[in-house]
């Protein structure tokens, strides 16, 4: 009796034995608690690193109150980011984006065949239209198109001669590498052939120069002309320049603010985080806010 109670003590410690290494060699084998990259990856959760670094715009000033506004929501919802916006003119953004000086060019109009030979893509993000505008005290209200490229190209130069008062007209327009200039001559059929008073590098100062003078005419960007004072944006055909004919196309005067970017030169991983979201529908209140016509569906 004495050896059967022995024996079945004896199977029992093997096997509690037996137990316990089992457990150990399972227990050698689980990731360390203390151990987060390797619990993340078992867990199939890793956390998403966070956008830091910077994002350089470079390019059209008409473009610049729309960028800015969305440079400055990217940076508040992210707060590694910094996102610069410059201006310089439609040729620098182009320019930009083919030396690599800039992560994203800004262009309002598109881009030409030779540039697109350089491997230069141009993605819309918004509609921009192109008003025309007179001092407040001009009773010129609207113009033809027709109207408008006569009086650029010096056929008409007195504002009696389309309904107003006696007085040469003073022709303000952009500098040469103007995406608004480039836009304004492709759609009235004016290229090379305007004769300006005065031709001026920022849509600030064409403002500027049409308030200070009641004889004069000039163009600029909706989106700045919309909060702008001392100045008349006149109709077009009878049209008003305004977000919702731009997108219904029935403003004739109007262009697209375009981002430029090379084929083949990859983003940065912050660039182009803001490139994917400013040309998605979650940022066309704030393209609208900003006077332009969002694209985005």
């Amino acid at each position: 009796m004495k050896k059967i109670i022995a024996m079945m003590m004896a199977l029992a410690m093997t096997a509690s034995l037996a137990a316990c290494g089992g457990n150990g060699g399972e227990e050698s084998q689980t990731p360390a608690s203390n151990d987060p990259a390797t619990s993340e990856s078992v867990a199939g959760t890793e956390t998403p690193t966070e956008l830091s670094g910077t994002v350089l715009c470079v390019g059209s000033t008409s473009m610049e109150e729309v960028m800015k506004t969305l440079a400055e929501q990217f940076g508040n919802d992210n707060d590694g980011v910094t996102v610069n916006v410059e201006g310089g003119g439609s040729g620098a953004g182009v320019e930009a984006a083919l030396n690599g000086t800039a992560d994203l060019g800004l262009a309002s109009r598109a881009l030409k065949d030779e540039e697109k030979s350089q491997g230069l893509v141009e993605t819309e993000l918004a509609l921009d239209g192109i008003a025309i505008i007179v001092h407040p005290d001009n009773p010129v209200a609207n113009l033809t198109v027709e109207q408008i490229a006569q009086i650029y190209t010096g056929e008409i130069s007195n504002w009696s001669e389309v309904g107003g008062s006696d007085g040469e007209i003073a022709r303000i327009g952009r500098e040469a590498s103007s995406g608004t200039r480039d836009g304004f001559e492709s759609i009235t059929g004016t290229d090379g052939a305007c004769q300006y008073t005065e031709e001026l590098t920022s849509t600030g100062t064409v403002i500027e120069a049409v308030r200070n003078n009641p004889n004069a005419i000039g163009y600029a960007s909706l989106s700045a002309v919309a909060e702008a004072e001392g100045v008349k944006a006149i109709t077009v055909g009878g049209v008003e320049c305004s977000e919702a004919t731009v997108l219904d196309g029935t403003y004739e005067i109007q262009r697209p603010f375009m981002l430029i970017t090379k084929e083949g030169t990859e983003l940065s991983d912050v660039a182009q985080a803001f490139f994917d979201w400013i040309t998605s529908p979650a940022a066309n209140d704030l393209i609208a806010g900003a006077g332009a016509v969002p694209v985005a569906e």
